[in-house]
This record gives C-alpha cells, sequence and structure tokens, in this order.
C-alpha cells in the first residue's frame, strides 16, 4: 500500500471514529478555534474555496495538504467534499508521519 492510500485510509478511519470535519464553515471554524490539527484541501476545489483555506491555514499556521482531488476525498470519507480538517492529534501525527 502506497502512501497516498495509508493517508487515505486514515481519513476513512477518522470520518467513522468522529475526528474529522467537513464542509467549508466548519473546517474555517475549526481552523480558528485551533481544533483544526491537518487540514486537506481539494486540488481541484475553486480558486475561491482555495484561497479562503490556504490564507486561514497560513494565519493560524495550520498544515494543508492538497494532494488529493475532490474524487479522492470524497472516496475516502463516503460523502461529497473538498475540503476536510482532523481534529484529533494522534490521527494527524500518524498522517504527518506517513508524508514525510
Amino acid at each position: 500500500m502506497n502512501k497516498e492510500e495509508q493517508l487515505l485510509n486514515l481519513l476513512g478511519l477518522a470520518q467513522r471514529a468522529g475526528k474529522l470535519v467537513s464542509g467549508e464553515d466548519l473546517v474555517i471554524k475549526s481552523i480558528q478555534s485551533n481544533q483544526a490539527q491537518l487540514v486537506f484541501l481539494a486540488q481541484d476545489a475553486g480558486p475561491n474555496l482555495k484561497k479562503t483555506i490556504e490564507d486561514k491555514s497560513r494565519y493560524y499556521q495550520k498544515m494543508v495538504v492538497d494532494q488529493f482531488t475532490t474524487h479522492d476525498l470524497s472516496l475516502a470519507i463516503g460523502r461529497q467534499r473538498k475540503v476536510l480538517s482532523v481534529v484529533d492529534s494522534g490521527f494527524a501525527k500518524k498522517m504527518r508521519s506517513i508524508m514525510s
């Protein structure tokens, strides 16, 4: 299993464990309230969404992962989403270790 598949599997696990926030407004709130540990943004997200999420993440010093498409993220969590945030430090730590 490659790194991308491992990350997508972990996203699915985080979703089932209730440790994932999805949707633009909820993700922005999780970034602002410092709950977001890691932010996933689809490569094919619209320019407005990309700018909003990247600006908020930069300001609040959150890492943004943009290597997946909307299709990849949606398949991993079982619903159509362009942006996700991981709100559990354990999941985020494991995902960072896979990416490095």
